[in-house]
């Protein structure tokens, strides 16, 4: 860009009217004004943020919905790192529910969402919070990073660019990596220097014109009131921010908003439109707001450009003029469309010298597929795209079938359906144009051939197939892509999994047989024969392979093998691999199936193997262990497979807890476990009683009162951001060595701390009373240092343990440390 970079508009720039349409008595129809309002202004904000849930909602809501702005989020991750609120799903999994939240999140606001990390196991991965941008992106790979970044600043073109978070210490290291690297991209993202690969595949160099930080009042340039009443929404933006935030359920996200005065204070911090003001009155000044601004940049030379620019103005806002009625929006779009394409085509031959013609092209070009997408609603079309087989195997066939419904008021003609697929799958079927009179419906039917290696299904890709249709009103025809009604996914022709799906063998007990289910899932819809095994570590006796057949109506069926372990195994980790042959294909894939009611259906393809681990567990074999289950881990499930007596407590306020030894709270048990809330002098009663309590890590939140959850007062720490170690390797002081916790029935030694996963502990406790003897000190990357990690307290004949390490992500994950040294927490009895 020439001009825009160094010419700061000379008019006035007044703030924007949130919205058009406040008339108390009309009729108001939210998914047509969703559709108008965008054609208000040029202008585009980008929100960038680390993980789904980042988004700056409220503010979002109030461009987004509010103005019109074009508004997206760039998230880095997945959040795979991130705990789950609602199912057992982590990793891979948890980061396709967050990911898919975060698009129905986005449907709320009428936000864009954008990913740098692209399928599942990517580089940009969420590997767990982090302190230090330098360690983050040293972890994601900095150079494939920031030229994804920049790509999508190169392809997105925003006029404002604003991080969620500031870059301070107080901040997640994965929240300062990505405000670094929007700051870095502000100058980057226009120098053709930077990734010129970029621009030989296409793409063109991006001026950002503002770069905006929250703030503070006192560091703010601008405060933008974002707390109005919308009718249209029947809410306040903040509130309808909050709707958002409810869909994010997996990480209990969403609070109740009181409507009220709401102020959004930013700081503006990199400029290409003037110098940074102390104080500014719109988020807009510098910038073009709407085409009138665009055609009073240009020279007396540029004129006939000038006027094709407020001719599509004029027309733009006739759009807007004629809501509520969608005839008249109808009808106003395609005549908008007209003057538009016209102005494109002046645009495109015409020569500027004080103009960056790419950035006025693709100004036009978005306003272009906004007016389709207003077309789409104005004229009632609805196409209903139905898969009879929307789970396919790789060389299998399917029908599909298009229904298209005209629920406007006005003929549409020329209407063609095509199916988008990749380009080697093949499609039969009459896309023939038709004409679709007002309350007509028709079907067309077509054939779908997936070739024998179509690639499976990655839940980060756009859908596999989706429906394009063409139709005409007036002289302009429009496209719109609609998609399935399901998820479509290729799938292998059979998934296998087994149960259980990590195996961890104790040495120190005798070697016994083992029962393996494998479970096969037929995808093929046909009858199929699968020779089902197990690939075994070397060492291992085979066993044989077992025929599974179905009938084209069967789909799922289970086999057993029953393996014994050697005597001989070394503390090295091992896979087992079940593996089905299909017409002479090896498969060894599982496919996790992921289904809530507010995000869909969707797969998780992932190796089928068995991970294993052999090592020395010693544990008391009479102790009998209860454990409250949170629904957040799965500890008592793999204590149970190393054969510990453990009994999941069902309902804390019935059970009768004398008959255990040790009773387990899973982490954030106080959350999800009302029963333990209520009860909870019946925990400490047990305790006082002579039994022994053993507490995994809550949040502050979950409804811990620091003076009388514990026997003793112990308060979570605040903000929990500062209390924890994330360095999973980070350096640790045994203070006791001699204790029994580090002795019995287990002697800890520095191989337990070895191998851990993701990080050491988490929400450390930040005071607690002198009656609370603590263990061990961790130190953590910053030099930040713990010493609350595991307390102990004698409390009347019993006793009572908090501790805040993340022992089930090392227990989930074979860890035999975490295996070692929870076992010696939970098998204490002090003597």
């Amino acid at each position: 860009m020439v001009s825009l970079l160094c010419l700061t508009l000379a008019f006035p720039i007044a703030t924007p009217s949130v919205t058009k349409a406040k008339t108390s008595d009309m009729q108001h129809n939210q998914e047509l004004w969703s559709a108008v309002k965008p054609l208000d202004t040029i202008t585009s904000f980008l929100n960038t943020g680390a993980h789904p849930d980042d988004e700056r909602s409220h503010l979002l809501a109030y461009l987004s919905r509010g103005l019109g702005v074009h508004t997206a989020s760039l998230i880095a991750n997945r959040g795979e790192g991130g705990q789950n609120e609602i199912g057992e799903e982590l990793g891979n999994g948890l980061g396709i529910i967050r990911s898919r939240e975060m698009i129905e999140a986005s449907k709320v606001t009428g936000v864009k969402v954008f990913h740098l990390s692209e399928t599942t196991s990517d580089e940009i991965y969420d590997f767990g919070f982090s302190k230090a941008p330098g360690d983050t992106l040293s972890k994601w790979g900095e150079e494939l990073t920031y030229e994804r970044f920049i790509r999508r600043i190169r392809t997105y073109k925003p006029d404002i660019v604003m991080p969620s978070f500031r870059d301070v210490e107080s901040q997640h290291g994965h929240h300062r990596a990505i405000t670094r690297l929007s700051l870095k991209a502000f100058e980057d993202a226009a120098d053709p220097t930077v990734f010129p690969e970029q621009l030989e595949e296409g793409l063109t160099t991006w001026q950002i014109k503002k770069l905006y930080l929250p703030a503070s009042k006192e560091q703010a340039t601008l405060g933008i009131e974002i707390g109005e009443y919308d009718p249209i929404y029947e809410m306040t933006y903040p509130q309808l921010g909050e709707k958002s935030r409810y869909l994010h359920k997996s990480q209990g996200m969403g609070n109740e908003v009181e409507p009220g005065s709401r102020i959004e204070y930013l700081e503006l911090v990199k400029s290409a439109v003037g110098d940074i003001p102390e104080q500014e009155e719109s988020l807009f000044e510098g910038l073009y707001y709407d085409f009138n601004d665009y055609a009073a940049s240009l020279k007396k030379s540029d004129n006939k450009v000038k006027g094709a620019l407020k001719q599509v103005q004029k027309e733009l806002e006739e759009v807007v003029d004629a809501y509520p009625s969608n005839s008249n929006v109808l009808k106003e779009t395609h005549e908008a469309l007209d003057k538009l394409r016209k102005a494109e085509k002046k645009v495109e031959r015409f020569s500027f010298k004080h103009v960056d013609k790419t950035d006025l092209l693709h100004r036009l070009d978005v306003k272009e597929e906004q007016l389709q997408e207003v077309s789409k609603v104005a004229a009632g079309l609805e196409v209903t795209t139905s898969v009879e087989k929307p789970v396919l195997a790789q060389g299998t066939e399917t029908n599909v079938t298009v229904e298209l419904s005209n629920n406007g008021e006005q003929t549409l003609k020329k209407v063609a359906p095509t199916l988008n697929t990749p380009a080697e799958w093949v499609v039969d079927g009459d896309a023939n144009a038709i004409q679709l009179a007002p309350g007509e419906k028709k079907t067309v039917e077509f054939s779908v051939q997936v070739p024998e290696d179509a690639p499976y299904y990655n839940p980060y890709d756009e859908s596999v197939l989706s429906t394009e249709v063409s139709y005409q009103y007036g002289k302009e025809q429009v496209s719109t892509t609609f998609q399935p009604e399901e998820t479509i996914a290729v799938l292998p022709e059979v998934g296998l999994k087994a149960n259980p799906e990590t195996l961890a063998v104790n040495t120190a007990q005798p070697r016994k047989a083992m029962t393996f289910d494998i479970t096969v899932t037929n995808y093929t819809h046909a009858s199929l024969e699968a020779d089902v095994s197990l690939q075994l570590p070397e060492g291992w006796e085979n066993v044989q392979s077992k025929t599974v057949t179905f009938a084209a109506s069967e789909t799922e069926k289970t086999v057993s093998f029953t393996i014994t372990p050697p005597e001989q195994l070394t503390d090295e980790p091992f896979k087992i691999v079940p593996t089905a042959t299909v017409n002479g294909k090896e498969i060894k894939e599982s496919v996790q199936v992921i289904s809530y009611d507010h995000i869909g259906t969707f797969y998780n393809i992932q190796p089928a193997d068995v991970r294993g681990v052999a090592f020395n567990l010693k544990f008391p074999e009479d102790k009998k262990i209860g454990y409250v289950d949170s629904g957040f881990d799965q500890v008592a499930e793999k204590l149970s497979e190393v054969e510990m007596d453990i009994t999941k407590i069902e309902d804390l306020g019935s059970a009768d807890l004398s008959q255990f030894d040790t009773v387990v709270t899973g982490i954030r048990a106080y959350l999800s476990r009302a029963d333990l809330v209520e009860h909870n002098q019946k925990l400490l009663d047990y305790a006082k009683n002579g039994g022994h309590v053993v507490v995994q890590y809550n949040k502050p939140w979950d409804n811990w009162n620091a003076k009388t959850t514990a026997p003793y007062p112990l308060t979570i720490g605040q903000p929990s951001i500062e209390w924890r170690v994330t360095d999973e390797a980070s350096e640790y002081n045994i203070l006791q060595p001699e204790h029994e916790l580090f002795n019995q029935p287990n002697v800890i030694t520095e191989k337990d701390w070895d191998g851990w996963i993701q990080e050491r502990g988490l929400y450390y406790p930040m005071e607690w009373s002198s009656e609370y003897e603590t263990f061990l000190t961790m130190t953590d990357l910053d030099g930040d240092q713990f010493e609350g990690g595991i307390l102990l307290a004698d409390y009347g004949e019993g006793s009572y343990i908090y501790t805040n390490l993340v022992w089930y992500r090392q227990i989930q994950n074979l860890v035999p440390g975490g295996y070692r040294i929870f076992t010696n927490l939970i098998s204490y009895d002090g003597e």
